[in-house]
This record gives structure tokens, C-alpha cells and sequence, in this order.
């Protein structure tokens, strides 16, 4: 939408990018749909099991950074993943306040079976973005949210 003067209009813009970002979110809750039909297994649940693969022993605080989700969110995510038998935990044995997170053997089969290689769909979109692009988004996300949250 232009303006009488011929620009664009800050409110059609920001109209565009939210329509872009739309179109991702749904792009990714379409695509996990699909994984979690074929394995059982949620999209976020796959990614801590691959996680957990690629680096045994995670605690829930390192696998939280991984995801870059909140530790509560991964401790339910995990406890959900203990229940099905495909995670364990393991005391450490010098700080036995320390939990360590391994897969059992249907753990490794759950990763193994999965034909596509799981990621996070807007993890996967943003990684394809110029160093330089990632990094202005990323303030002007977080002056966004900081003036929201006045």
C-alpha cells in the first residue's frame, strides 16, 4: 500500500512480515505434523532424541541451550520421553546433583528409524541467512521485545 506521496506504508510492511511469518509457522507445525504421524514422536521430542545422540550425556540445562528452549519446557519434554522408555537419566557419580540423559536402545532405534534428518524447521530457514542478516535481526527482535515488554 503507497502513500499519497509514493512510499510504503510502515503498517503495510509490518502487514508483509507478518504474513511472511505466518507462512513459516505453518510451514513448520505442517512439517512436524508429518514427523510426528511417521514416528510417534513429536518434532521437538525427535530433536532432543538426536541431541541426545549426537552428544550422550547432556544435562537438561546444555540440551535446553540446544534447543534454545526453556529448561522447564525440556524437563517435561524428557520426562514425556522417560515415560515411553526412550530416554534415561544417570546420576553423576562425582555430583550426584548432576543428571546426565543417555538413549536406550529404542531411544537409538526411535533415531535410527527416523528417515528424515530431524532439525527445526526455522532453525534450519534462519542458518540459511547471511551472518550479517542473522545479526540485525536479531537486535532489532530484541529491541522489539524490550519495548513490548515496558
Amino acid at each position: 500500500m503507497r502513500t499519497a506521496s509514493g512510499h510504503t506504508s510502515r503498517r503495510a510492511v509490518a502487514i508483509g512480515v507478518l504474513k511472511k511469518f505466518r507462512s513459516l509457522f505453518r510451514f513448520a507445525k505442517s512439517h512436524s505434523g508429518t514427523q510426528q504421524r511417521r514416528t510417534r514422536v513429536s518434532r521437538a521430542e525427535m530433536w532432543a532424541l538426536c541431541e541426545l545422540r549426537e552428544h550422550p550425556g547432556m544435562s537438561v540445562t546444555q540440551l535446553a541451550d540446544a534447543m534454545a528452549l526453556r529448561q522447564s519446557t525440556v524437563s517435561n519434554l524428557i520426562n514425556k520421553l522417560i515415560q515411553r522408555q526412550l530416554v534415561r537419566r544417570k546420576r553423576d557419580h562425582v555430583d550426584a546433583r548432576v543428571v546426565h540423559l543417555y538413549l536406550t536402545a529404542a531411544g537409538q532405534r526411535m533415531v535410527t528409524k527416523s528417515s528424515s534428518a530431524p532439525h527445526n524447521v526455522l532453525l534450519d530457514a534462519l542458518e540459511h541467512l547471511s551472518i550479517k542478516t542473522l545479526r540485525l535481526l536479531d537486535r532489532e527482535l530484541a529491541s522489539l521485545l524490550a519495548r513490548k515488554r515496558e
